[in-house]
């Protein structure tokens, strides 16, 4: 899968450089909304950010093709509390995973600045660190632990969203990734997957 996605890019951009009729660059920034998928269950939703560049090629007045350079800030949390003789104990758990994403996105213009966008991605971990956190009864403990190696150094998936771009060249963009692949590196019975929600604002030159 990732030879395909790698051998399909090349195909891609070498069509793109003789097709395309126009082309535009731009920077984004936002928010990451991501959790695990697969086979990890009752994890909460961690909030991060996503910030890198892109190109529009456009075909026509209605199809383009945008690849993208991000860094993105990603993973999962546990949060859990309880209360004993009177006090309450707070644990909080993350799994804090960063990547260098490029995602492939080809987009269809419903009407004039309105598009339609879905196309896959392949991401490199940058770091993944364990975060763990408890407080309760006047006192609280940490632990922050490299586990890299814990997990695949490659990332793929599928994107779909919808993008808006203004006259002034200001864009906004809501945008859902679901992982592929299994990015767990230390079991072949546990399916780990990554689930982002990304909301962008952009620009245009």
């Amino acid at each position: 899968m990732k030879k395909l996605l790698l051998t399909a890019a090349i195909a891609v951009f070498g069509i793109i450089g003789t097709q395309a009729q126009d082309m535009r660059f731009g920077v984004k920034a936002g928010v990451n909304i991501s959790n695990g998928a697969g086979d990890v269950e009752d994890a909460d939703s961690k909030i991060g950010l996503h910030i890198g560049g892109f190109a529009e090629f456009m075909f026509s007045e209605k199809f383009a093709f945008q690849p993208e350079l991000l860094y993105s800030m990603q993973g999962y949390k546990y949060e859990e509390s309880a209360t004993f003789f009177g006090e309450t104990v707070s644990v909080e758990e993350k799994i804090k995973l960063d990547y260098i994403n490029v995602p492939l996105i080809f987009k269809y213009y419903v009407t004039e600045g309105l598009a339609i966008e879905a196309g896959p991605q392949i991401g490199f971990l940058m770091s993944a660190n364990y975060e763990y956190e408890a407080s309760g009864g006047g006192e609280s403990e940490s632990e922050d632990e490299d586990i890299k190696d814990a997990y695949k150094s490659i990332d793929y998936g599928l994107n779909v969203g919808v993008s808006y771009t203004l006259d002034m060249g200001v864009m906004f963009g809501a945008r859902y990734y679901y992982g592929l692949a299994d990015i767990d590196d230390t079991s072949d019975d546990f399916d780990e997957k990554n689930s982002v929600i990304q909301v962008s604002v952009g620009y245009k030159f």
